[in-house]
């Protein structure tokens, strides 16, 4: 039995792929590398403990592979909060539609259960922070927060109506090594054209928790061992949070630029769909045992120096 990857070559997807091969785990990763990198896995490729199925999950030739495998972990998506609210069609289609397909695939071939990565923007500007898993009402401000919503509520229809198991995880910012997008990112871009000025979006107060992602994925882990509901709803992040000017702060501290002057473009949001100020409740992880062992300014830090160390 093997376990499959969806968006294995991604960010959080090829960590994933890293800590399933330590396992001892066969991998098969479909991914369409329109954003992941074949080199990140390129090592369990060689050893042969990973397969990589280069296709796109709108487009068919994937589904029978999925016969035989024990679990999916569902991560492929278009992650792009900003862009979602200019071109909504590609973040509705990579998300809810390539879900569906997933599950689909799943039910034909009868794999029992998914794991499914979704987001804290499903929240939408929750009035109670930290937030909970039960907080309602559920009003997502941005088209991806929206479509995961929507992924949520697909996978838990499959669960109940076929039989399968599921965990999904609502992530706060998760960040470090191999990261392609993001603030540490938009930041080291901008620095990197400018190194006496910095355009931070919004009034640079923005505060939300950030997870560095080797614990992120530890956490999941530990949820899929602990948790076996036929639907199980984990938040993960960490439990404090950090605004964007002092990420800033630690990017250029990191850089060891002097003198560099920062201009906010103004206004409470950085762009449309943003939420301002997020921190989520991980009391239902804590109560099976599990706590991040780094804050938020640790793991913005540890994202820089590995953001500087890849460039």
């Amino acid at each position: 039995m093997f376990d499959v990857v969806t968006g294995g070559a991604g960010f959080i997807g090829s960590h994933l792929v890293d800590s399933l091969v330590a396992q001892g785990r066969d991998v098969l990763v479909i991914d369409s590398l329109c954003a992941g990198k074949r080199d990140t896995i390129e090592g369990h490729i060689a050893s042969g403990r990973a397969r990589l199925l280069n296709r796109d999950l709108l487009a068919d030739g994937w589904q029978d592979s999925f016969k035989g495998a024990g679990c999916v972990y569902h991560l492929a998506a278009d992650p792009d909060v900003r862009q979602s609210a200019m071109t909504p069609d590609p973040t509705f289609r990579n998300n809810i539609i390539a879900t569906y397909r997933v599950l689909e695939a799943m039910r034909i071939h009868g794999v029992p259960e998914i794991v499914f990565t979704s987001t804290s923007t499903v929240y939408g500007n929750a009035s109670v922070i930290p937030t909970p898993e039960n907080y309602a009402p559920f009003e997502p401000v941005s088209v991806y927060g929206a479509t995961k919503l929507a992924c949520e509520a697909l996978i838990s229809a499959y669960c109940h109506s076929f039989g399968m198991k599921s965990w999904q995880f609502r992530f706060a910012n998760i960040i470090g090594a191999r990261s392609g997008h993001g603030v540490i990112t938009d930041f080291i871009r901008k620095l990197g054209e400018d190194s006496q000025e910095l355009e931070i979006l919004g009034d640079g107060k923005q505060t939300k928790s950030y997870l560095e992602v080797h614990e992120c994925v530890d956490a999941m882990h530990f949820a899929r061992a602990h948790a076996r509901d036929p639907v199980n709803i984990f938040n993960i992040g960490s439990e404090d949070w950090i605004d964007v000017r002092s990420i800033a702060d630690i990017l250029v501290e990191e850089m060891r630029l002097t003198g560099v002057k920062y201009r906010f473009t103004g206004g409470a949001l950085g762009w449309v769909g943003d939420v301002p100020k997020m921190q989520l409740s991980i009391d239902r992880l804590k109560a099976l045992g599990w706590k991040p062992r780094l804050g938020s300014r640790e793991s913005v830090r540890i994202a820089v120096q590995a953001a500087l160390a890849e460039q």
